[in-house]
């Protein structure tokens, strides 16, 4: 039997997610953490603004000087904002159905679980969902399912896609859906290319095929390998923009922040586009799952540090935390790379609507952040953001390719800080209280007074008053 050596480049996940480079990886980062002439030429490379490797990012990762540390989150925060500025894109998850064939040990809707309740929702039950949602105020979605063939099967998905998108009420209308669905086949994504679907999202949990294999016993997801070359599959069937993340506390946070940019470097590498998004979920409670016994827990410190090292080594990708974190966490994260966030979001099946018998009882984890979306758009204008319902990149084709070209240049800004101003104005004008309206109107006005480009503000002024008037949908 031949060696499997690490390839960047290879197809088999085995060689570009390798165990043997993780593991020098995570040795070389614990002989150098104090080594100052290293950490000094990382940071200048860092501060570059063009990434570091997933080496050089573990050894910030195990770095134990307190001005070090400082030195990693200010440099975090400077490439956040010279890329992403200071918008926070707003989304919701919705689920579709919690049956599941998987042995999962960390997830409630593993199919030995007999406590929970199973739902599948009809077509007119994510109607009145989606409803619910766009009265919220929310533009973008992110489908979630449980891997059932039979029951969940692509088919259900692609019709569901169709129903989310065909529902306009009032002035609502998701404009984006995103997928988080089982590992599939090439032609299968392709479908899901066909049927309009955003961003591709799927969290390798952890990238340790001995762990991932222990938690994952039983069912289709039991194959690492299947499921670590999903991207590859889905790049392959022409979805160009793909999210990746890990679920931290299953396992060692620093084999996995090495995972997750090591599988980076292979998207980059082979297809020339890197994760369009990173997610950093932690473990959370659930109908028979105790976070207790999990001994790889991350701290409020640690993920924070996680979520800044991955922002300076991954610097145009969108990073996501969910309401699976609480108020002051996510506002530590904010700080130092975070990009998109949920609001008033349900992890339960038909958890929107009014009237889903059992719905609560069927989410798949607790949730920390338990305010709705409005207070959180408030709580975001009070910190100096930007809350963000755009979707314009992914209407205006700027997906894959094209997208990271102008971010890794800095100049997506030039569309997405106008685009953010015109959809904070919807949501202000449509489902904000009067108070968050007010908030609002201050930073809209102040923030369109300074756009750079004088044809670009004359063209944001003249739609931000077509919105009051009654007019939607403006984009750059």
């Amino acid at each position: 039997m031949s060696e499997i050596r690490y390839n960047v480049h290879s197809e088999r996940a085995e060689e570009f997610i390798h165990d043997g480079e993780i593991r020098a990886t995570l040795e070389y980062a614990r002989e150098h953490r104090a080594d100052r002439a290293l950490i000094e030429e990382i940071l200048r490379k860092a501060e570059e603004g063009n990434g570091i490797s997933h080496r050089e990012a573990a050894v910030l990762i195990e770095v134990e000087d307190k001005e070090v540390e400082e030195r990693i989150y200010s440099i975090a925060r400077r490439l956040k904002e010279r890329i992403y500025g200071n918008r926070i894109v707003m989304f919701a998850p919705l689920y579709l159905s919690n049956h599941c064939v998987n042995g999962c040990v960390y997830c409630p809707y593993h199919a030995k679980n007999r406590t929970i309740p199973r739902r599948k929702l009809t077509q007119e039950e994510i109607r009145r969902e989606v409803i619910a949602l766009q009265d919220m105020g929310h533009k973008r979605l992110a489908l979630e399912t449980g891997e059932h063939p039979k029951l969940s099967p692509i088919k259900y998905v692609l019709e569901s896609i169709d129903t989310i998108y065909s529902i306009h009420h009032k002035n609502g209308a998701i404009r984006r859906v995103n997928v988080n669905i089982a590992a599939t086949t090439v032609e299968n994504y392709t479908r899901l290319k066909d049927a309009g679907i955003g961003t591709y999202i799927l969290f390798e949990e952890t990238y340790d095929k001995a762990a991932y294999e222990r938690l994952h016993p039983t069912g289709p997801k039991s194959d690492w390998a299947y499921h670590t070359e999903a991207m590859d599959r889905a790049m392959m069937g022409g979805i160009d923009d793909v999210g990746v993340g890990a679920l931290f506390g299953l396992s060692n946070y620093r084999y996995d922040v090495v995972g997750i940019l090591m599988h980076a470097e292979h998207l980059e590498a082979r297809f020339g586009v890197g994760p369009h998004t990173i997610s950093v979920p932690r473990i959370r409670p659930a109908d028979d799952i105790d976070p207790k016994d999990f001994p790889d827990a991350v701290t409020d410190e640690v993920f924070r540090r996680i979520v800044a090292v991955l922002r300076i080594a991954v610097p145009y990708t969108g990073m996501i935390v969910s309401t699976r974190e609480s108020k002051r966490s996510r506002e530590l994260v904010l700080d130092v790379g975070v990009s998109q966030l949920s609001g008033g979001s349900k992890t339960s099946v038909g958890g929107y609507a009014e009237g889903i018998e059992d719905a609560e009882e069927s989410a798949q984890f607790d949730i920390s952040d338990n305010r709705t979306l409005d207070e959180i758009v408030g709580w975001l204008l009070e910190l100096g953001y930007i809350p963000s319902f755009c979707t314009a990149c992914y209407r205006e084709g700027r997906t894959g390719d094209r997208f990271m070209s102008l971010a890794k240049r800095g100049l997506i800004g030039n569309c997405c800080a106008p685009n953010a101003l015109m959809t904070l104005a919807e949501y202000l004008e449509d489902y904000a209280s009067p108070a968050v309206k007010v908030e609002g109107a201050k930073m809209i006005d102040r923030l369109t007074k300074i756009i750079p480009s004088e044809k670009v503000r004359r063209i944001t002024e003249e739609n931000l008053k077509a919105i009051v008037e009654g007019k939607r949908d403006f984009r750059f």
